[in-house]
């Protein structure tokens, strides 16, 4: 095919948005169409009148190197930060700051680098530590796996936890000063200003492909006939869309890539009455992992913000699809309470808002973000390979480091812009 000249981009989340502004830039006519009625998909910046910043519905921390991440931060003038402060573990109602390394940690590590054929964790776990003396390895990997990457352990790669784990040196995670909102508005504004077309509304039913041409048809019966697509939904979208046959046989891969969900809970408060427990100075708290019902929870430190952030992944989070928002508030406060003594009422009282929010059972959404399986590399392989002028993109599609991620995202948009352009 020839480089088109006029290319439709579905989703306007990292992806899409960092695919269209790359076309414009190269004076491609891009036009960008988006289902819901706000820009950033998985990207979801609340209102600062809210939490008293734009906080973080969705992805909140940088990961790693992340190049393109910072190359856009710097173009856009925003601020980033390391993550400061301290870890705190609660387990049976005994505080301990942590670190993460589990008994056996050394045993585990020999391991993993020894390990020549992919297995899921669970099956790894089960075949070098199945004793009884590895307990509570089993149970810190596990709960890592299934907490950190919202993965199934009887799915998720080994060797893509040893990537993510003891593979790489990399940059300690930080966060932006102005959220992930901040480069979803550079990104559209860029993309506008090169002669970019975004609209939100847009939901995209069908993508045809005739004549070398693809024509992409929206729910309300509009039609955009374009040299070349780029479809960057997540990826239990894919289904949901008529696609052309060969590209729907191709989409079959999807199943080989895992993909978790997550609930958020942002809990904004009065002031931040945590910081001073028992006799326990916890001013500069960071992150809290418990053994309650909703087991993760991290503050805005060293940002001053009397916010508490839940998180409740993976197969625990796809058991919650039948909860309201306010039931899921309350099981989030029953955790607080329960960590810090005090009844749930008690801190219910201290609230000034709250949210929960369950990307499992948002409809453009259907979880929060991929994880390698022993057959994603496989799955990668034909999903980025473009059927009929139609092009597949996201993080889900990502070959590098720090996969699942917004870098992913972003990074990928980008490839998948430059093979657009450069077909021939």
């Amino acid at each position: 095919m020839k480089s088109p000249r006029q290319v439709v981009v579905v989703g306007a989340g990292a992806a899409g948005l960092m695919a269209g502004r790359t076309l414009a830039r190269h004076g491609v006519r891009a036009t960008v169409l988006e289902a819901r009625g706000r820009l950033g998909g998985r990207i979801w910046a609340l209102p600062e009148e809210e939490f008293g910043y734009r906080a973080e519905g969705g992805p909140e921390f940088v990961h790693g190197a992340a190049p393109v991440t910072r190359r856009l931060v710097r173009e856009a003038g925003l601020g980033w930060y390391p993550r400061h402060g301290a870890r705190w573990a609660v387990r049976n109602g005994a505080w301990a700051t942590t670190t993460w390394d589990p008994p056996h940690a050394d045993r585990f590590r020999a391991a993993l680098e020894a390990l020549r054929e992919d297995l899921p964790v669970a099956a790894f776990l089960a075949t070098y530590f199945s004793g009884d003396e590895y307990a509570e390895l089993r149970r810190s990997v596990t709960r890592m796996t299934e907490g950190y990457d919202a993965a199934d352990v009887t799915r998720a790669s080994t060797f893509a936890v040893r990537e993510e784990w003891i593979g790489r040196d990399a940059p300690a995670e930080g966060r932006l000063k102005d959220g992930y909102g901040g480069v979803i508005d550079h990104l559209a504004a860029d993309c506008r200003q090169h002669g970019g077309e975004i609209r939100l509304g847009a939901e995209v039913t069908a993508i045809e492909s005739r004549d070398g041409r693809v024509v992409v048809r929206t729910r309300d019966g509009s039609a955009i006939e374009a040299g070349a697509a780029i479809l960057t939904v997540p990826l239990p979208l894919l289904h949901e869309i008529e696609l052309p046959a060969a590209l729907r046989e191709r989409t079959r891969a999807a199943i080989d890539i895992g993909y978790g969900n997550v609930v958020k809970l942002l809990f904004r408060f009065r002031d931040t009455w945590w910081a001073k427990h028992e006799a326990r100075d916890l001013s500069d708290l960071a992150f809290l992992l418990t053994d309650a019902k909703v087991p993760t929870w991290w503050t805005q430190h060293p940002a001053p913000h009397a916010v508490l952030t839940g998180w409740y992944s993976g197969l625990k989070a796809d058991g919650v699809a039948g909860m309201s928002e306010a039931e899921l508030i309350d099981m989030g406060l029953d955790s607080l309470g329960q960590l810090f003594g005090r009844p749930a009422a008690e801190v219910k009282a201290l609230l000034r808002c709250a949210r929960a929010i369950n990307w499992g059972t948002d409809p453009f959404a259907r979880g929060a973000y991929s994880y390698a399986t022993p057959r994603t590399d496989a799955a990668q392989r034909v999903l980025n390979q473009p059927v009929e002028g139609v092009f597949i993109s996201g993080e889900a599609l990502y070959t590098g480091v720090d996969r699942g991620t917004v870098e992913a995202a972003l990074a990928h948009g980008e490839e998948t812009a430059k093979r657009v352009l450069s077909a021939s």
